[in-house]
């Protein structure tokens, strides 16, 4: 169960790393890309929010939440790709 809170928290980390590079990029993007920067922004605080309540989950509900939170991961980190290509 730790190992799997581990992957989690590593895996938030990497977002937010990459999220704060693209901040940079975006304060000189489009419009567009401001749009959908917002809506990734909260998602980020969305899976934050998740593994903080998982944090003390044990067994299958841990596997359940994330199986979840690397979904809600792999959907931020395409839309952090769409943001990169209108930049």
């Amino acid at each position: 169960m730790t190992a799997m809170r581990d992957k989690m928290r590593e895996m938030l980390e990497k977002l937010e790393q990459e999220r704060d590079e693209l901040r940079v990029r975006l304060h000189l993007g489009k419009a567009e890309a401001k749009e959908e920067w917002d809506k990734l922004d909260g998602r980020i605080a969305e899976l934050r929010g998740r593994l903080d309540r998982a944090g003390d989950e044990a067994g299958d509900v841990m596997e359940d939440v994330g199986a979840a939170a690397r979904l809600l991961g792999d959907e931020i980190r395409l839309g952090f790709d769409r943001v990169r290509k209108m930049l």
